[in-house]
């Protein structure tokens, strides 16, 4: 059996994922979605026509639950064509202001969670195969009243280039996705309690448009997809100016 699995799938970017892997993805015979919300992936089943999906109520916060993912892939050893980790949490705000749990629960699911369930589906990968793995353009430069997310998807970033290069005989390709702010019901989780910037709100995109560019790049065997040209302005931006200068700018 081929299957694509999609972590956070009950909204925002991975649920997006979903529902155009569904008209696209012609080669597997499921889409494993994965979330803590059973009855938003159930919502989502019904918007799904062409592949069959199968829920998986997890928190991949949990080492428990990763560890129920790696009992299933065990007991079914399907042939994992891809992987999308769109499972990911953030705050904005200082860091003096965020609580210690606040802190913990971004490492936590946003790096913690992305290397034990690549760790854990990997060997189930054949080639060609693909993992996305979903960064943010705030994996290019440290960014103030952003510091634990910012540094959380650097990490993302540098671990998705690596193991790109670590598994490229293999055939496996991993793409990180950067985009800047995506309106997603992330986002507004993101922004609680706090007034969204002006230039959030300029440069904000819709998720359509980014998932269908980290397919194409994936599918392209791009190890970065950048969505949009403010975004692909960062991404140059950081790697010819200072960070200092970046900061200041941000």
């Amino acid at each position: 059996m081929r299957i694509a699995i999609v972590t956070g799938a009950s909204s925002g970017m991975g649920r997006e994922f979903v529902k155009q892997l569904d008209k696209c993805m012609k080669t597997i015979d499921e889409i494993w979605v994965i979330a803590r919300r059973e009855e938003k992936l159930k919502e989502l089943n019904e918007e799904i026509s062409n592949i069959p999906l199968r829920i998986f109520s997890l928190d991949l916060s949990k080492k428990m639950d990763i560890d129920i993912l790696s009992h299933l892939l065990l007991a079914e050893k399907p042939e994992v064509r891809l992987l999308v980790q769109a499972a990911g949490v953030g705050y904005a705000g200082s860091f003096e202001e965020r609580t210690r749990e606040e802190a913990e629960e971004m490492i936590m699911l946003n790096d913690i969670a992305v290397v034990s369930v690549t760790k854990v589906v990997l060997p189930y990968m054949t080639a060609p195969s693909n993992i996305i793995m979903l960064a943010s353009a705030s994996a290019f430069t440290p960014q103030k009243d952003f510091a634990v997310y910012a540094a959380s998807k650097a990490f993302v970033l540098s671990f998705s280039r690596s193991l790109n290069a670590e598994l490229f005989d293999k055939k496996i390709k991993i793409t990180a996705v950067c985009p800047g702010p995506v309106d997603t019901e992330f986002l507004e989780k993101c922004n609680a309690g706090q007034e969204e910037k002006l230039m959030k709100k300029l440069v904000k995109v819709e998720a359509e448009p980014v998932v269908r560019k980290a397919l194409e790049d994936a599918k392209a065997g791009r190890d970065v997809s950048v969505y949009g040209m403010p975004m692909k302005f960062v991404h140059v931006l950081s790697k010819i100016l200072p960070t200092g200068i970046l900061l200041r700018l941000m």
